[in-house]
């Protein structure tokens, strides 16, 4: 695996969530630069084989928004 897919969303109590798309890996952080290295720790700690270890983690934000029909 040379590159993983990670959802970045705002959690409702402050901070960001990082959930990687297709292997169990979750991290959650207060900053933006603390999830960052968060995701780099997680996705070290996750793959044993280094060779397994993906090169480049792709953040995609997802932004939910409420719009109220009148």
């Amino acid at each position: 695996m040379k590159e993983i897919v990670f959802l970045i969303n705002e959690a409702e109590e402050g901070g960001f969530t990082a959930q990687a798309l297709g292997e169990s890996i979750f991290t959650d952080a207060e900053t933006m630069n603390d999830l960052k290295k968060n995701i780099q720790e997680a996705i070290k700690f996750h793959f044993d084989n280094p060779a397994d270890k993906p090169k480049i983690a792709h953040l995609h934000f997802v932004k939910d928004e409420v719009l109220a029909i009148v």
